[in-house]
């Protein structure tokens, strides 16, 4: 039987990527390369959707972008110099090919397709809403929410009903909306989530992180400023700003984890970040060890960082298989108790009798660190040091990021003193919240108006928590289903 493989399920993971080219010849193939660089930030499905000034088409399937989009045929099929895609990880609505985006919907102005990257957190409002007025929900993807938003605004234009819906949702997005008009992209007020600008000769280029403007060859121009709407015609590139300026609070874990360490965010180096940030946690929380170990590969800067601001020795003493995706045939429970061997493998020639500082990025239920403890002592470490270069992770997050409900987050259930307990190690140490902001340049954290959004860390959410804050109410039909029952 196929299982999710354990290492994947004890990680934090971003819900999505977003890619989007306008005016390139095989615009398809293109996206297809930006998507191949943004794999990282969802896993599970991925589509792209063109246009070729008559027609729209898209292919979407389960699974990677290798395997959906590696063949001529399907890349054929996409004809047109316009095209978006996404990868996704979902955080909201089943694992189902109707959930795939990039979402398309035939429109009173004509077609309409879009990719997002984030959460609405007043989504299940917003529907139940929709729903009373007679839409008609096709997927269970928050994102759909926008489609009719702007099907059903009272405004004239295109433009305007996009505006229009946006100011009614709360929470996290990056958009890019591929129209018979143009192309449209947009990030939240508070730039929760990322987005960037680039050129590829004569085209422009969206996506979530510049990595996959390296892939594809394109110059980065800069970020998608919180707030600012961009459009894309055959009348060029104009900017507008027409939401209520807001302070920025791009999410911090982005530094910490999702992007790509080769990545720039916010105008900092993520690899840069990284390695700070392990120099901060060795700073913090020194140890007396033989070697500095990382869980790879999300550990491996902070380690290096921690390594050489302390001085002891970077090693790998975790091995990790490139060749284990997040499935794998096991067929019983003796080969299930083994699994996790598959993707990482304790380098015993190493790691024998010796004291070892061990970094993660985070600690979610504590089952994969557990696991690593485990098997770095069966392999003969002496003593094992856990160093997690990131606070506790005490709270969810409802803007994009596929946390656990806060019941099952280790953190949020026991003190440092226990989790060290839980997971068998010898000590145990996060970094401070101010220690993650020094990190990335600042003094300190502001705790009057916070620079990031660090809400999984603090519990100080930069929006409206709707959808959290009421008590879900039963729909008629529901209500109907029970007096015939």
């Amino acid at each position: 039987m196929l299982t999710t493989d354990p290492w994947e399920a004890d990680h934090l993971h971003e819900e999505c990527g977003v890619f989007g080219v306008w005016g390139a010849s095989g615009a398809a193939a293109v996206t297809a390369l930006g998507l191949h660089a943004l794999q990282h930030r969802g896993q599970e499905a991925a589509g792209i959707t063109t246009f070729d000034g008559q027609e729209f088409r898209t292919h979407r399937a389960m699974g990677h972008v290798a395997g959906n989009f590696d063949s001529d045929e399907v890349i054929r099929k996409l004809r047109g110099d316009v095209a978006i895609g996404h990868n996704r990880y979902s955080t909201t609505g089943e694992t189902a090919v109707r959930n795939v985006q990039p979402l398309y919907a035939d429109l009173a102005s004509g077609g309409f397709a879009v990719a997002h990257n984030g959460n609405i957190s007043n989504a299940m409002t917003l529907k139940r809403e929709l729903v009373r007025r007679g839409a008609i929900f096709q997927s269970t993807s928050d994102t759909e929410v926008i489609i009719h938003l702007v099907a059903t605004s009272s405004y004239r234009t295109l433009l305007d009903r996009f505006i229009d819906a946006l100011k009614k949702v709360e929470g996290a997005y990056s958009l890019i909306c591929l129209t018979s008009e143009g192309m449209l992209a947009c990030r939240d007020p508070l730039g929760i989530r990322p987005l960037v600008l680039g050129r590829l000769g004569d085209s422009y280029i969206l996506a979530s992180e510049t990595v996959a403007l390296d892939v594809v060859g394109a110059t980065f121009l800069r970020a998608v400023d919180p707030g600012e709407l961009i459009i894309i015609s055959s009348k060029g590139l104009r900017s507008l700003r027409p939401f209520t300026e807001m302070r920025p609070r791009p999410c911090i874990f982005e530094h910490v984890y999702f992007s790509r360490p080769d990545s720039m965010v916010e105008g900092a180096s993520v690899y840069q970040v990284r390695k700070a940030i392990g120099a901060e946690l060795a700073r913090e929380t020194p140890v007396d060890a033989d070697m500095v170990v990382p869980v790879p590969d999300s550990g491996t800067p902070a380690a290096i960082g921690y390594a050489q601001e302390s001085g002891i020795p970077f090693e790998l003493g975790i091995i990790r298989s490139h060749y284990v995706g997040r499935t794998f045939i096991q067929p019983g429970d003796q080969i299930r108790n083994l699994g996790v061997k598959l993707k990482h493998n304790a380098n015993r020639a190493m790691i024998t009798g010796k004291r070892i500082v061990l970094i993660d990025d985070s600690i979610v239920r504590g089952t994969t660190s557990l696991k690593i403890v485990q098997m770095l002592r069966e392999a003969g470490a002496s003593e094992i040091h856990m160093r997690i270069a990131s606070p506790p992770t005490r709270h969810s997050c409802y803007y994009g990021v596929d946390t656990p409900e806060r019941s099952k987050l280790l953190a949020a259930q026991m003190t440092v003193g226990k989790m060290r307990d839980f997971i068998k190690a010898d000590s145990l140490a996060f970094l401070s919240t101010d220690g993650l902001y020094r990190a990335l340049g600042e003094a300190e954290r502001n705790t009057q108006a916070p620079q990031f959004c660090d809400a999984c860390f603090t519990g100080d959410y930069p929006t409206r928590l709707t959808d959290q804050e009421e008590v879900e109410i039963p729909d008629q039909l529901s209500l109907l289903a029970e007096r015939v029952i």
